[in-house]
């Protein structure tokens, strides 16, 4: 077929689903109006670990409205089958009221169930537990590791004994919560024994399998539902135990409950990205060759579920180096599983290794974009593969242009305006192109309108928008004249809504579902003696503004509407999917970017403030430019927020979070926000998938933070190792 005319894709677009949002039309989990619906309120574990020895609930059930009061001693045994579709890792989940151990502090204990939330608040304070409590490990740096993960080529500990550089480095890196501004929340609802669920989730069809194991029902017994996401970063990757207990207050109560968590029970027991301590052993010669790294990394998990991230692929692949071994333990902890957050595991990676390569540029009196070019790969040297793009090279010299980078004094404390000490650092970043297995469907209907449906969902990125854009192209229709649907799992199926995979693996399977639909009307009109396309190839023709005409001679054509109304057609449909090639890969897939930042600390007061940032990206295709500077803008905030701000406290005398709200946890607000700037290389990687794209929500926060501590080294002098950035380490 020939290549279809691209309007909709590239073009800076609105987002489709704009208006509903600003005018509140975008219902959330917790706003559906499901009739009858009563209300679940949790009581948390008041201790970090031990045993339930009693549960008096009467003054609770004693007030109005109250329903019910579940706990371990009258909640029915759920089993908990293992279901390989689900998102929970399986036979080691939190079971929630199936026993009477705690296992970290804020562990759901009870529920209440009552016809008003103002009532099930009230009983839920009234609800009285007596325990057995132990003392809780919570210190990351006391606690016994468990059997590490290794990496390794060529002897790194003999390299490093023999070079005539060597750097020994620890970081450190605080516990982050994601913090989205729509809270977690599920409304769920049975009918005999189906159940339907309006849920926050960044994966309906894993929530899905979830449920169905959870409660023993088969997969298409459970729906789950969820059409617009208020942020999630990660925190919403899995399906949490507040959503089982939502369903199970349903089925006691025989009635829909809703169950909302509050902003402190979002840090109890929904994620967070792990602290790390990590340390760097880094060697090269007097012209800053890399010759070895030793990685050895200690992170958090829980004592009940082992959680791992992409931590060591960074330092394999992203430089040179023919010496590396790493050692990655789990440190299991008394304390809910950490999960996915914005970047996972490169996030950390870069921190470490980004530092570290500033610090060892200054060392060698190098440049540190120059170092960085010295150490370039001509190819994944830890799987031996040729990259199928990689143009870090090109990130930088863009980079460095626009951000001015000659204006820069290396010598540390050297630029001053008054009080306030400027440095300007840079950092390099990567980020794995994810792509899964995918399917979505197409309608185009007798109007010339089209509908296409995947169960994929929309946590701020802008999904409704770049799948209609793409959908659009693949039709040959304008973008008002596309409808995409999202959220539900009566919808194709598709990959979690994370790690950066969505445009790849669903926008491929719309453009496959959609390029089917075009190709057979193009069929159905070069077979019809009465239309003008009658005997022309099949590959002539193209789709533009719903109209179908010869290539080369836009006169000779009709419309949709027209061939579908000749033929009797109320629509076409067809169901399109893709999936990465199978066997072994033969490209190494990654995005890439060089960040670049300068920062003001007062001199007297160790405050930093960060004055602008620029990120340049090696990103593929770049389908929707208003949405991908959305993406790099807020990547940016996040990255800031990670390096000066954001660290979940633990008191590890009963394992509580001490700054488990909003104000004691800080994030950037607008006026911590400078000039913020994103430049994409234009081009594509065919060689990821169909669309050419790589993927962008991860990338963008993606060295961030190192651009940020190695501007401050420039700017002070001080090198700090430890995140976040705070003024007491600077003074």
């Amino acid at each position: 077929m020939s290549p279809q005319p691209q309007a909709a894709v590239g073009a800076p677009l609105s987002r489709v689903d704009g208006r509903l949002k600003v005018t509140g039309q975008a219902l959330y989990a917790a706003e559906h109006d499901v009739e009858g619906s009563v209300h679940a309120v949790i009581v948390d574990a008041a201790i970090g670990r031990g045993r339930i020895t009693s549960i008096d609930s009467g003054a609770a059930e004693a007030l109005p409205g109250v329903l019910k009061v579940m706990h371990h001693r009258n909640a029915p045994k759920l089993p908990y089958r293992d279901n390989s579709g689900s998102n929970n890792p399986p036979g080691r989940r939190l079971r929630v009221f199936q026993d009477d151990r705690v296992r970290f502090h804020g562990q759901p204990v009870a529920v209440v169930v009552a016809t008003t939330l103002e009532a099930a608040q009230h009983a839920a304070s009234l609800v009285r537990v007596g325990y057995d409590a132990e003392r809780p490990s919570t210190d990351l740096t006391e606690a016994e590791p468990d059997e590490p993960t290794r990496y390794a080529r060529g002897d790194a500990e003999a390299a490093l004994r023999s070079v005539t550089v060597r750097l020994d480095l620890t970081y450190r890196t605080a516990r982050n919560h994601h913090n989205p501004m729509e809270p977690h929340a599920t409304i769920a609802r049975w009918n005999g024994d189906e159940l339907t669920v309006w849920d926050k989730t960044q994966w309906v069809v894993g929530t899905q399998a979830e449920l169905a194991a959870v409660f023993g029902l088969e997969t298409n017994a459970v729906r789950v539902i969820s059409p617009f996401v208020g942020g999630g970063f990660g925190t919403v990757l899995r399906c949490w135990p507040h959503v089982v207990v939502a369903a199970l207050a349903a089925r006691e109560t025989k009635r829909p409950a809703k169950l909302v968590l509050s902003r402190k029970q979002m840090y109890l027991g929904t994620g967070y990205r792990p602290s790390y301590e990590y340390r760097l052993r880094l060697g090269s010669d007097r012209r800053g060759r890399l010759s070895a790294a030793v990685h050895e990394l200690d992170a958090e998990t829980s004592s009940y579920e082992t959680f791992t991230e992409s931590i060591l692929a960074a330092g394999q692949m992203l430089y040179s180096m023919p010496n590396v071994a790493q050692r990655y333990r789990t440190v299991p902890l008394d304390l809910p599983t950490p999960l996915y957050m914005r970047g996972p595991g490169f996030q950390t990676a870069s921190f470490v290794i980004e530092s570290a390569m500033d610090e060892l540029a200054h060392r060698l009196g190098v440049d540190p974009i120059e170092l960085r070019r010295r150490n370039e790969p001509n190819e994944d040297e830890s799987s031996g593969l040729p990259f199928s793009t990689r143009r870090l090279r090109e990130c930088y010299a863009v980079g460095a242009r626009e951000f001015g980078w000659h204006r820069r004094d290396p010598k540390p404390r050297s630029t001053r305006e008054g009080d306030w000490l400027i440095g300007r650092g840079m950092a390099a970043g990567v980020y794995d192109t994810a792509r899964m297995p995918a399917q979505a469907r197409a309608r185009l209907d007798a109007d010339g309108t089209a509908l296409v449906e995947a169960a994929a969902t929309d946590m701020g990125p802008g999904t409704y928008t770049s799948q209609t854009q793409v959908a659009a192209d693949a039709l040959g229709l304008t973008v008002r004249t596309v409808t995409f649907r999202l959220g539900d799992s009566l919808y194709p199926p598709t990959p979690p809504h994370g790690g950066s995979m969505t445009m790849a693996s669903v926008g491929s399977a719309t453009l496959d579902a959609c390029n089917k639909v075009r190709r057979r009307a193009i069929e159905l009109a070069v077979r019809d003696r009465e239309s003008p396309l009658y005997g022309v190839a099949a590959d002539e023709v193209v789709v533009r503004g719903g109209r179908l005409h010869v290539k080369n001679d836009p006169t000779r054509g009709e419309t949709y509407r027209r061939l579908l109304a000749r033929n009797d057609r109320t629509h076409l449909e067809a169901d399109g999917s893709f999936a990465p090639p199978s066997g072994p890969e033969r490209h190494s897939f990654y995005g890439y970017n060089a960040t670049f930042a300068e920062v003001a600390v007062d001199a007297t007061l160790g405050l930093v403030r960060v004055r602008r940032v620029l990120g340049v990206y090696d990103a593929g295709r770049i389908i929707s430019p208003e949405l991908a500077d959305s993406q790099a803008l807020g990547g940016m905030v996040g990255g800031i927020g990670t390096a000066l701000l954001e660290h979940t406290i633990t008191d590890h005398r009963d394992g509580r979070i001490v700054n488990a709200n909003l104000a004691d946890y800080l994030v950037p607000v607008n006026a911590d926000i400078p000039d913020l700037k994103a430049i994409y290389l234009d081009g594509e990687d065919r060689e990821a998938d169909p669309l050419g794209v790589k993927g962008l929500g991860e990338l963008v926060m993606i060295g961030v933070a190192p651009a940020i501590a190695n501007a401050v080294f420039n700017a002070t002098g001080r090198r700090i190792r430890e995140l976040p950035i705070t003024a007491e380490a600077l003074l």
